[in-house]
């Protein structure tokens, strides 16, 4: 693995002249009236968004904040993959008894979510625990180097995973992850676990469907619930299986697509920045719990996507190799390593603790009132909290790091 080399972005102009060129050309599709966002993104959001995009944004002023993030990136070897150039944040504690931990983002976000939870995760208190924070970009998203070969899934990104924090002198660890980070690191933990993965906490509280041949009990209180008016569940996860539930029946076909033809949709993505917008900004509207998203917030978000070194197309194939090689479902139990879950109300596959039981080991679990799929961007004070508590003074996941009690004194 080669030496780390700090990074800043630098768009090129003509990059810059081109997308206006773009936006300029436009071509927008009609709207039957009164659609709302029953039919997808409004053609009013659109319209608004592409006019701020192209006249008024001002990507150098966002391109410059975003450059005081602690960037960087290094080489490391892929088995059977060769070497790709890994983009990276790395943030160490003042306090050198701090924790180490992997943040590990999804699609369709990038390292950029971490930038509220950063500071907050690496500040000292004598009360909670700090953390010396490393934000893995996934292989493919944002400045990373994408593979260039088939059948790069979990257990590469795994290993991307372990490789940069092995790199950076953390041969023991923890990890947080939410969306794909979930996937990833529930990988890293089945993968590495014990020896290197110490505990890891996730905020996507995806479990497999209970089925009578991997887990009766559970099958036949799902059962009860859906043909009786008996319920095990309680009010909170009832709401959060009518969340599931409409995921399932109206907001995942974006997944399928991906998972089955990502070049043909990357086409589309790569080419049109409108196309782009309007494929990702439905997603952060949707997917989060009222979230006030800023008009430049959301075009920096998908500035990143358009600018990215790979370009959009090589996000979707995360989707593609894993639906490829068995997909998520019915991965056994991670056993060995503490878990901890934090339930926000707005994600898009909420199973009750029951099922969550069934992923992990879980010592910590958490319930929010508020905050949806991107808890580091849209709720990060209380994510930060549930990591505090899992790891501090107390809590169920102290001391897992041998020789780091993650205060100061």
């Amino acid at each position: 693995m080669s030496t780390e080399q700090p990074f800043k972005i630098s768009v090129p102009d003509e990059d810059l002249d081109l997308l206006r060129k773009k936006l300029d050309l436009v071509r927008l599709p009609d709207e039957v009236e009164d659609a709302g966002w029953d039919y997808g993104v409004p053609l009013a959001d659109v319209k608004r968004l592409v006019t701020r995009w192209k006249d008024v944004y001002d990507w150098r002023k966002h391109e410059a904040e975003l450059n005081g993030l602690p960037m960087f990136t290094r080489d490391i070897e892929v088995d059977g993959f060769g070497t790709l150039n890994i983009h990276y944040l790395y943030q160490k504690s003042e306090e050198e008894g701090a924790i180490p931990l992997l943040f590990v983002h999804g699609w369709p976000g990038g390292f950029w979510e971490s930038r509220k939870v950063l500071p907050l995760l690496t500040s000292m208190s004598p009360d909670y625990p700090s953390f010396h924070v490393v934000v893995l970009g996934l292989p493919g998203f944002g400045f990373s180097q994408a593979p260039s070969k088939k059948g790069f899934g979990m257990s590469q990104y795994a290993e991307v995973g372990l490789k940069l924090m092995q790199a950076l002198g953390y041969e023991k660890f923890v990890t947080q992850g939410g969306d794909w980070g979930h996937m990833i690191t529930r990988r890293m933990a089945k993968l590495y676990g014990g020896k290197h993965i110490k505990a890891w906490h996730t905020n996507f509280t995806l479990a497999d469907v209970p089925t009578m041949s991997r887990n009766p009990l559970l099958a036949f209180k799902h059962l009860l619930h859906t043909s009786t008016p008996y319920s095990s569940y309680t009010e909170a996860e009832r709401r959060g299986l009518k969340r599931s539930e409409w995921f399932e029946s109206k907001g995942r076909g974006y997944s399928h697509e991906q998972g089955t033809q990502p070049q043909t949709l990357g086409y589309s993505l790569t080419d049109s920045p409108v196309g782009l917008l309007a494929w990702i900004y439905e997603k952060l509207v949707n997917w989060s719990d009222a979230y006030p998203w800023d008009d430049d917030e959301v075009l920096t978000w998908i500035s990143l996507y358009w600018f990215s070194r790979a370009g959009p197309a090589a996000s979707l194939r995360i989707y593609y190799e894993t639906r490829l090689s068995g997909g998520r479902n019915n991965e056994p139990k991670v056993t060995g390593v503490p878990m901890g879950v934090s339930y926000f109300p707005a994600e898009l596959v909420i199973s009750p603790k029951s099922w969550m039981r069934t992923v992990g080991e879980m010592v910590f679990c958490s319930d929010h009132t508020k905050g949806g799929h991107f808890a580091a961007h849209e709720q990060p004070e209380e994510l930060v909290a549930d990591v505090r508590k899992m790891f501090g003074k107390g809590g169920p996941a102290f001391s897992v790091v041998p020789g780091r009690s993650g205060y100061s004194s």
